[in-house]
């Protein structure tokens, strides 16, 4: 993944039409895209392999069942052109490695999940946050996820992961500031909704970016 924009936009929307009006509309805005369940259940994987012609993918699935299926979930991603997974680390280290030998296998990359952004996370994952990271670390993980809706935490995962990538979604919509992000440690921030749900695109991105 190139470092110019330091912008992943995550492609929120389930229509194959409109994800790739966007990735069409703002290909030289971001430095990837960010694909979960809502747009590849409407349109199947091929829609990976469509966008990966214009920058690199993420097949954000949120990966976390035993080694096995790991391996199965991220084979198939990696077959339809991701160059990245996001898999959690709660189901443990030989889960996560699962993922983390499958993309390596594909010249890919694994960013496993320390805390996501909503309110919601601070019950459960906040307070073993420092935990997962530790464990994403040693589980060969090429970078971590932490909440642009929280810089604080970003920082404190930043100490934990070394040189590690970090990537932080929450910018927008659920009130994450990409400056403060950036400034607390994030190598890329993540912008959906606000963007993907905008009359003008262009517009509502630049105003978040610093």
């Amino acid at each position: 993944m190139k470092k110019d924009a330091r912008l992943i936009l995550a492609l929120d929307v389930t229509s194959r039409k409109r994800a790739l009006s966007l990735v069409g509309l703002l290909d030289c805005y971001f430095d990837a895209v960010k694909v979960g369940y809502p747009l590849i259940l409407s349109s199947g994987l091929e829609i990976v392999k469509e966008i990966s012609a214009f920058a690199p993918v993420i097949a954000d699935l949120k990966i976390a069942d035993i080694p096995n299926t790991n391996r199965l979930i991220s084979e198939a991603a990696l077959n339809a052109g991701a160059e990245g997974l996001i898999a959690h680390v709660f189901p443990g280290s030989d889960s996560l490695k699962a993922c983390v030998e499958s993309a390596a296998a594909f010249g890919a990359q694994v960013y496993a999940v320390t805390e996501m952004s909503h309110p919601g996370a601070e019950e459960f994952m906040a307070p073993i946050a420092g935990e997962l990271a530790r464990l994403a670390v040693e589980s060969g993980a090429d970078g971590v996820v932490a909440p642009a809706t929280r810089p604080e935490r970003i920082r404190m995962i930043r100490s934990i992961v070394g040189n590690k990538i970090i990537i932080s979604p929450g910018v927008g919509i659920q009130g994450g500031s990409a400056r403060d992000s950036l400034q607390a440690g994030a190598d890329y921030v993540i912008v959906g909704r606000s963007v993907t749900s905008a009359e003008d695109p262009v517009a509502s991105l630049k105003r978040l970016m610093p």
